[in-house]
């Protein structure tokens, strides 16, 4: 009896359906393994507050300064350029003068949000 050769375009793929069929079994074991794990007999030490010492005195909802926000936005506007500048600088050469002016509108936009941080005072902590 012959076998029938496997086409190579599933022999191709066969490794991204064990990775699919892997992270799967992963998924669903960390949903299901906190209620196989979780304490079943709470009491009021057990729920106390342990990581500060004190129980919350307001409301998880509260208002931030508005500084912190502006700090996460001057975080992204960093990133994105180090994270951009690398692989561009690599490719530099073979990128030529459209390479150079798209990478310079798209620090100019970096710049204006940089620029509105600076105004907003997200630089300056009193």
């Amino acid at each position: 009896m012959q076998t029938l050769p496997v086409p190579s375009l599933l022999n191709d793929y066969l490794p991204l359906v064990i990775f699919l069929g892997v992270a799967a079994i992963i998924g669903i074991a960390l949903l299901v393994a906190p209620f196989a794990i979780a304490y079943s007999k709470p009491d009021a030490e057990k729920l106390s507050a342990y990581e500060c010492g004190f129980n919350a005195f307001d409301d998880a909802r509260m208002k931030f300064d508005v500084r912190f926000y502006l700090v996460a936005i001057l975080f992204i506007i960093f990133d994105l350029e180090v994270a951009f500048l690398f692989p561009w600088a690599v490719a530099f050469g073979g990128l030529g003068w459209y390479g150079f002016v798209s990478m310079m509108i798209f620090l100019g936009v970096l710049t204006v949000g940089f620029v509105y941080e600076w105004r907003k005072g997200a630089l300056e902590w009193d």
